[in-house]
């Protein structure tokens, strides 16, 4: 037996895909400013042992939550290209290879397809380490290919949305993407697949705009920023006070825009349970 044995305990992403979560061996939380070791915040689902605030964490962080323990990405050859041959401070070649090199990723959405409690699930889920999670042409396109094989395996399908909103890079294309994915889940609910949406910390502009409130359920972590303008661009528009939690999940929950919140720790478990009750071939059984 060697010296050295790595414990195979708590959440074991790929060291490349973890640059979303805090580095070092101390966090602070930014809610509280309760200091704790990364190894709690890691055992402890990344939220804060003291208020629970959820920090944010990168898609394959989530793979490892959701799924059973084995996962297969796919659609990552699918790159970005630079057809407005945009420039600003740097080129947007520059700008994508930065976030390469930053994230470990290829563009701002993964898409993995694994076993939730021994249920088939397909998932997109964005991360925000990856220039800001914009919606580009790349992020379109690998949802629409998640969504054509959700459809060809009869399997549910999840998008978890972490976003700015629209890449500005790529300006008229990026927009597009709000018009495709919706044809796309459109084209999902036809066959009656299962569209699950969770929202995360922050989802605005054109995602909160279009794929990421259209699911058959609609459900977020909690306190997480959720809306299309910025709450100081809308306090500038209308000139009124806003209320008090404006654009949180837990207000979005009140107002009858979200179906459920959802701790990280019991994300798998409600999962489980939403794939049970919208099971694609129980629910031919009944039509038939």
């Amino acid at each position: 037996m060697g010296w050295f044995k790595r414990l195979k305990d708590g959440i074991q992403t790929a060291t490349k895909f973890k640059k979303e979560a805090p580095d070092g061996l101390w966090h602070q939380c930014k809610n509280c400013s309760e200091t704790s070791t990364m190894k709690e915040l890691k055992e402890n689902y990344f939220k804060c042992l003291s208020c629970n605030h959820h920090t944010r964490i990168g898609s394959h962080d989530y793979f490892d939550i959701i799924f059973d323990g084995q996962f297969t990405v796919h659609f990552d050859d699918i790159i970005s290209e630079d057809p407005l041959e945009f420039v600003d401070v740097k080129t947007y070649p520059e700008r994508l290879e930065a976030a390469y090199k930053k994230s470990g990723l290829t563009d701002a959405i993964s898409v993995a397809k694994g076993k939730v409690s021994r249920k088939p699930l397909i998932v997109a889920a964005m991360d925000f380490s990856f220039i800001g999670g914009s919606m580009g042409s790349v992020v379109g396109e690998r949802i629409a290919r998640g969504i054509d094989m959700a459809i060809a395996e009869r399997i549910p399908f999840m998008i978890i949305s972490k976003s700015g909103g629209a890449r500005m890079m790529e300006a008229a294309f990026s927009l597009m993407q709000m018009a495709k994915t919706s044809a796309k889940l459109s084209q999902l609910a036809k066959e009656g697949i299962p569209y699950f949406s969770f929202l995360t910390d922050p989802t605005t502009g054109g995602v909160s705009a279009s794929f990421a409130m259209l699911g058959d359920v609609n459900f977020a972590e909690p306190n997480a920023l959720i809306g299309f303008a910025g709450p100081r661009v809308i306090k500038e528009t209308i000139k009124q006070e806003l209320p008090e939690g404006f654009q949180t999940s837990e207000f979005l929950l009140e107002h009858g825009f979200l179906d459920f919140i959802v701790d990280r720790s019991e994300l798998k478990a409600r999962l489980a349970d939403l794939l049970t009750v919208f099971d694609p071939s129980k629910m031919e059984e009944a039509e038939s």
